[in-house]
């Protein structure tokens, strides 16, 4: 089984941040592998779309290492909270509470990684004055992560209002010709706001790691610069 389990316990000296472990299609046996490797390094890791079925199957002397979230389908695995988190510099702006899934994904993700985020629920452009009642709060982060199925329009929309790195997250939410996510993730690519970053169909992980680069190299001139 070792060979089949192979780390990459150098990646946070190279981009800044530890290599998470997706767990979908993965066997029992392979994930209980990368949990005896973590571990017997003191490490710690991220473990995504960890369904909740093969959570309940988990060994029990593993579950005092994990912290999980049914929703997002999140684990940490012998992870600690920041003591002292800083103020939130990401926003994560959800069009329906359809998308929650998606939204909470990237907010644990952007947890575990330290840079916590603040998040911002049901605020589509079906009723565009919840947004507009949120836009000047929405000005002051650096970076927004935009949540949307259906038509995808809430990043388009915030692309025309707001100044910051807006990293769109297309979900799957809807049905008909939303197709799966795909007329989101199509009007995210063909948007006519200038600068949008697009990530795949409900891909909330990486939506958050796009966020995190960004903020961590805003850290990093911060502090070249004394």
């Amino acid at each position: 089984m070792s060979d089949e389990v192979r780390l990459d316990f150098q990646r946070p000296e190279r981009v800044g941040f530890d290599e998470a472990i997706l767990c979908a299609r993965k066997s029992d046996a392979q994930l209980a592998a990368i949990m005896d490797q973590v571990l017997a390094r003191n490490g710690r890791t991220l473990m995504t779309r960890l369904e909740p079925e093969v959570f309940t199957r988990i060994a029990p002397n593993y579950l005092e290492k994990l912290d999980y979230d049914p929703v997002s389908r999140t684990a940490y695995l012998n992870w600690t909270p920041l003591l002292e988190p800083e103020p939130a510099q990401i926003a994560v702006v959800s069009a329906g509470s359809s998308d929650m899934p998606q939204a909470a994904e990237a907010i644990r993700t952007l947890a575990y990684l330290g840079a916590p985020a603040k998040q911002f629920i049901d605020i589509g452009v079906a009723g565009l004055w919840r947004l507009l009642e949120r836009v000047e709060e929405l000005k002051t982060f650096p970076v927004i992560v935009a949540v949307a199925g259906m038509d995808g329009a809430l990043p388009s929309v915030l692309g025309g209002l707001v100044p910051g790195v807006i990293i769109c997250l297309p979900t799957s939410t809807g049905y008909g010709v939303s197709n799966g996510g795909e007329t989101a993730l199509h009007a995210a690519l063909a948007s006519c706001a200038p600068g949008l970053a697009v990530v795949n169909i409900d891909n909330g992980y990486g939506a958050a790691c796009a966020a995190f680069r960004v903020v961590n190299m805003i850290r990093k001139a911060r502090t070249a610069h004394g």
